[in-house]
């Protein structure tokens, strides 16, 4: 029995650091996509060159992938409070940042693949983080 009572301590424990970590990943990730939304909202030149002349995607679209962004972000944060809003928010960057991935690779832009790591990771991280927290959530 006692046994048992660390055991299930010692997983109360790493559930903890698990949604530390994951609600930090939110944070800084929600807040990188609210900056990162500002340059599609208001056609920052550089951000037009790369996104519109190099990768093609029609200026019309730039409030939708602003927009995009910041429900990300926000959904990250609201995932603090309601986990499974956080793992839509982190699988719906993914799938942003996959998408940027391929549209670079459909114009032959291996250069600018450069960009969306780091976010893309980010976004991977803080889903792998939220459905690990969450599932311990759910253990204990």
């Amino acid at each position: 029995m006692a046994d048992r009572g660390r055991m299930l301590a010692a997983m109360e424990k790493k559930g903890k650091g698990l949604t530390i970590a994951a609600n930090v990943v939110a944070v800084l990730l929600g807040a990188m996509m609210c900056f990162s939304s500002t340059f599609k909202f208001t056609q920052h030149p550089d951000t037009v060159k790369i996104i519109h002349g190099v990768v093609g995607v029609p200026l019309s679209l730039f409030p939708v992938l602003g927009t995009l962004l910041v429900l990300g972000g926000i959904g990250l944060v609201v995932g603090i409070f309601k986990p499974k809003i956080g793992v839509a928010a982190a699988a719906g960057l993914v799938l942003y940042f996959t998408g940027a991935f391929i549209g670079h690779i459909r114009v032959g832009d291996f250069a600018g693949l450069k960009a969306p790591v780091v976010p893309f990771l980010l976004s991977v991280t803080a889903l792998t983080l939220r459905v690990l927290s969450l599932r311990r959530q759910q253990q204990a």
